[in-house]
């Protein structure tokens, strides 16, 4: 059951838990962790690469004549067994992407949400008159002392897009020199961001739009049968 804090960490309540972030996620751990690997993988970059001997500079004419030498014949400077010359079957930049449907990664999403809400790690941040101008203001609020950021929890701050001039460019500003606190909008979470936190900590709107987003995976209630 989530908790409502104010700008200064007071708990004002505790918000129910949405019906959709309350399903079993015993059989989405397979699907986190494609989820999971997808995102890493599409952040790898392929920069390995050598020239093939058309690529490599210079090599247009036949070092000497193909009889009479007694030299092996060769056609170019550039061959793969020249020193200089083209790389044989040599690296080439490549892509790590990994694609999957958007119906499994929503699904992941959904598991990873439903891990946090349902291990208490979840906190929702009244944003009515929220003022940070300092990061020690930041670091009193997510950990109740400037003195605990080094150490304390991992926490990921999350803010509703409508309010990314507002709240969110505060929290990004502040939230800069903080190594275990970060700051990213609703709309860019992902099943790394989720369970790679120990918090999560959604603006009051930010939690509106995400309950609502999955207010369609809340479990289905058995239809009654008639009356005799």
């Amino acid at each position: 059951m989530p908790t409502v804090i104010d700008r200064s960490g007071k708990n004002l309540r505790d918000e129910a838990t949405p019906a959709a972030f309350n399903t079993p996620v015993e059989g989405k751990r397979n699907a986190m962790f494609r989820a999971v690997f997808r995102e890493l993988s599409n952040r790898r970059a392929g920069t390995a690469s050598t020239l093939r001997r058309d690529e490599v500079r210079g090599g247009g004419r036949k070092p000497w004549r193909q009889k009479g030498t007694g030299r092996a014949r060769q056609g170019s400077i550039r061959s793969p067994q020249w020193t200089h010359g083209g790389v044989v079957f040599g690296p080439k930049p490549k892509s790590f992407a990994v694609s999957l449907n958007k119906k499994e990664r929503r699904a992941a999403l959904h598991a990873a949400l439903c891990d946090r809400f349902q291990s208490d790690c979840v906190t929702v941040l009244a944003t009515d008159g929220l003022t940070l101008t300092k990061t020690s203001e930041l670091a009193t609020l997510v950990f109740g002392s400037p003195r605990v950021a080094v150490s304390g929890d991992r926490t990921l701050l999350v803010y509703a897009p409508a309010e990314a001039d507002t709240v969110g460019v505060p929290l990004e500003r502040t939230a800069r020199n903080l190594k275990r606190v970060a700051v990213t909008h609703l709309g860019s979470l992902d099943v790394k961001d989720v369970l790679g936190y120990s918090r999560l900590w959604f603006t009051t709107a930010a939690f509106e739009s995400l309950s609502a987003a999955f207010a369609d995976m809340a479990p289905k209630q058995p239809a009654k049968g008639n009356a005799a």
